[in-house]
């Protein structure tokens, strides 16, 4: 199991058919076996992207890489990234999209990306949401209490659909999504 230790949207490259490539392998750590988790000493990761138990315990796992993808998607659907001087202390781009997603996904979401007059707006609106939320259980603090990567393709993948399908004119329950 390869993990990648620095998720961060420089490090995504987009080829033929915006297909994304993962780049910069170099902190990358090989877990082999059963083991699925090692411990690191030397600091890993982008500052605001590194995932929680990184910096304290110097944990590796696979769940750090899930917690980096999901400031990635908080960072592409906001436009803000979790570096930006509005985030400082308390005041982090997952805890602002998490105090104000529950109002209005049109508090948090790009005003570039999502606007009430476009065509299809509701289902757009709602593709919107499912990201946000999938952001939020990618970033749980516990990485014990994190989705797993195979939970966010499936999850990915119902919300592709389930937008493909509302702009089609069928339209699928929240409930379907979970």
């Amino acid at each position: 199991l390869v993990i990648h230790c620095d998720l961060k949207p420089s490090n995504v490259l987009l080829g033929d058919n915006m297909v994304a490539h993962l780049s910069d392998f170099g902190i990358a750590k090989l877990l082999i076996g059963e083991d699925q988790s090692m411990t690191q000493t030397q600091t890993l990761g982008t500052i605001g992207y590194m995932a929680p138990e990184y910096g304290r315990e110097g944990r590796v796992s696979a769940n750090g890489d899930v917690y980096s993808f999901g400031i990635m998607l908080m960072e592409t659907f906001t436009g803000k990234k979790p570096t930006d001087e509005i985030f400082n202390g308390e005041m982090t781009l997952k805890h602002w999209v998490n105090e104000l997603l529950p109002i209005s996904t049109m508090e948090v979401v790009d005003a570039n990306l999502l606007r009430q007059e476009d065509i299809h707006f509701a289902a757009k609106e709602q593709c919107v949401s499912f990201i946000f939320n999938l952001a939020m259980a990618c970033t749980v603090e516990s990485p014990e209490q994190r989705i797993n990567a195979k939970e966010i393709v499936k999850k990915l993948l119902k919300i592709r659909d389930s937008l493909l399908r509302n702009v089609g004119g069928i339209c699928i329950r929240q409930s379907n999504l979970n």
